[in-house]
């Protein structure tokens, strides 16, 4: 029997499509346009070519900001991922300490990212910040507007409060998801708490997990607000990741062409490292 399939829905995506092309598209070839010319004031270009590529890619302050960047992220991931799947087991499952919990993991999610850089700013002020003030009256020595130390020391703090709570969120809707069954058949068979873990529990994180993992790259692999508000990218270029570093070339020096081929790099490599990943997630999900 033949169905008549109407194609009225198509009208309600052209209103999404006309946004995506005028907020995402647009902006992309004008970025694209300017990595590839030069210009003076006037709105007169001259053709570069991919002359701004090979003075980006060969640039040892890009290098030297791509690692910065790596290893911030690589730090982030490593610390977010396990704590938030620890702080998630933790958690209740029933009663009214459920809601309670929720919300307060989600209330740092809340807060807007300026904002964030500005507290944790002031909270760790060597002289009047609480964090600060502590760490240097039990004898350490802190001040991350001056050692380098300390202010990657701090920007991962912030990061870690400030973001930890979406992979506890993420995972602990992984974990609500599980039927009970499971758990009174591995207590029938005697299992341990860590052989829960492994066998029932992980696996099924394992979709929550990756968008988690993600989500957690593509941030911090972008960050700019809270480092930015925090230390300014100092001292000197300590935390002068990719996206400051980025700002730094196109509104500090006002070099377009550069900046605009820094910035498609940029984005390429974030979407090719996402690609790679997931695609191993879901390669070794399915094995």
């Amino acid at each position: 029997m033949n169905k008549t399939i109407k194609q009225g829905a198509w009208l309600f995506v052209i209103p999404v499509v006309v946004l995506v092309a005028f907020n995402a598209l647009i902006p992309l070839m004008t970025v694209v346009n300017y990595s590839m010319q030069e210009t003076f004031g006037d709105n007169v270009f001259f053709w570069e070519g991919l002359r701004w590529f090979e003075q980006v890619l060969n640039s040892e302050r890009f290098h030297d900001s791509f690692v910065r960047q790596i290893t911030f992220t690589a730090i982030i991931l490593l610390i977010e991922v396990p704590l938030g799947i620890a702080i998630a087991l933790c958690m209740p499952r029933k009663g009214f300490w459920v809601s309670v919990c929720l919300v307060l993991m989600a209330l740092p999610l809340l807060i807007p990212w300026n904002v964030v850089g500005a507290m944790w700013n002031i909270f760790a002020l060597p002289d009047i910040g609480l964090l600060g003030y502590t760490i240097n009256a039990i004898g350490i020595e802190y001040n991350f507007t001056r050692q380098p130390f300390a202010a990657w020391f701090t920007t991962i703090l912030m990061d870690v409060w400030h973001w930890t709570s979406l992979v506890v969120l993420l995972a602990y809707a992984g974990l609500s998801a599980i039927p009970d069954a499971y758990y009174q058949a591995a207590k029938i068979d005697g299992a341990s708490r860590w052989a829960v873990f492994i066998w029932i529990q992980l696996p099924k994180m394992k979709r929550v997990l990756t968008i988690a993992i993600l989500l957690r790259f593509m941030d911090s692999f972008m960050i700019y607000t809270e480092p930015f508000v925090l230390t300014g990218g100092g001292p000197g270029n300590t935390t002068t990741f990719l996206s400051i570093d980025l700002v730094k070339l196109a509104l500090g020096q006002f070099d377009l062409g550069p900046a605009a081929a820094m910035s498609l790099i940029y984005f390429f490599i974030v979407l090719l490292i996402c690609w790679v990943f997931y695609t191993l997630m879901m390669k070794n999900e399915q094995q």
